[in-house]
């Protein structure tokens, strides 16, 4: 019993002298995980200012800011782990984190396939945040575009977040990129009215209003005959980023109605 007792203290004085030789190395490794975690934040910080004088594109500086802090963080915790000598432990974080990453990739598909969408997303630029757009039959102005998802405003007082990968296999209206919008107005006017003189009153109404775009034509073509009525199709320019398209339309029609009430032109909707 005596000799067992002594065998047991011997390994645990052993154990604390093997200690106390790792207690400088284990300082030495905190130190050097703290140094890397706060270098981490500085070079984030200087990508993410090199990248904004080159870029608007929030979505994709924010993710390339986490990717380079992520991996000075990687290195200083397999520098660390090489101080106290933990180099075969290295090794096999390395093969076991390409086995975790194979596993998400099979357990989480749809949200590993919404990350690389948003990636795609951010890269090409389909759509910005400001834009008015309509995809996967909702249609508003995008507040947001993140990694996961797009966030729409959709002029009810809603927001709409749409999955990357929808909106990246789908196909989008961009109603914002050419900075023009064209809106449609039908109407028709009696069989006793001078169409000529509709068409005039009504075009040079329309081109009055201040949101109308002056480089565009305002048309107005008839194109049926009804029971009591010659229908038309009034058509001009706007801006959709400064005008909203339904607030136009209904501009458009009080100022047709008014030119022709001035004309005396019975108007038919």
């Amino acid at each position: 019993m005596l000799h067992t007792d002594m065998v047991v203290y011997n390994e645990l004085l052993d154990w604390g002298r093997q200690g106390l030789r790792l207690v400088p190395r284990l300082v030495v490794a905190v130190l050097l995980l703290l140094f890397f975690t706060i270098l981490s934040r500085w070079v984030k910080r200087w990508v993410a200012a090199g990248l904004n004088r080159v870029s608007n594109n929030q979505s994709l500086i924010n993710l390339t800011g986490a990717i380079v802090r992520t991996a000075v963080v990687a290195v200083g915790i397999f520098a660390a782990l090489g101080v106290v000598g933990l180099e075969k432990t290295v090794t096999s974080l390395l093969a076991g984190a390409g086995v975790i990453a194979l596993a998400i990739g099979f357990a989480f598909q749809d949200l590993t396939a919404n990350f690389i969408s948003g990636i795609v997303i951010a890269l090409a630029r389909p759509i910005q945040v400001g834009d008015i757009v309509e995809t996967n039959g909702f249609q508003g102005r995008v507040l947001d575009v993140k990694l996961r998802s797009i966030v729409l405003d959709n002029g009810q007082g809603q927001t709409v977040e749409i999955p990357s990968k929808d909106v990246f296999q789908k196909p989008i209206i961009n109603f914002s990129r050419t900075g023009q919008r064209r809106i449609d107005v039908g109407a028709g006017v009696s069989y006793t009215d001078d169409l000529a003189k509709a068409q005039l009153a009504a075009q040079a109404a329309v081109r009055q209003l201040p949101f109308v775009l002056p480089h565009h034509p305002v048309d107005l073509n008839f194109r049926n005959f009804a029971d009591t009525q010659v229908q038309f199709t009034l058509s001009c320019w706007i801006n959709p980023v400064q005008t909203d398209p339904l607030a136009a339309q209904s501009e458009v029609i009080k100022a047709v109605k008014r030119a022709f009430d001035q004309e005396g032109v019975k108007f038919k909707v």
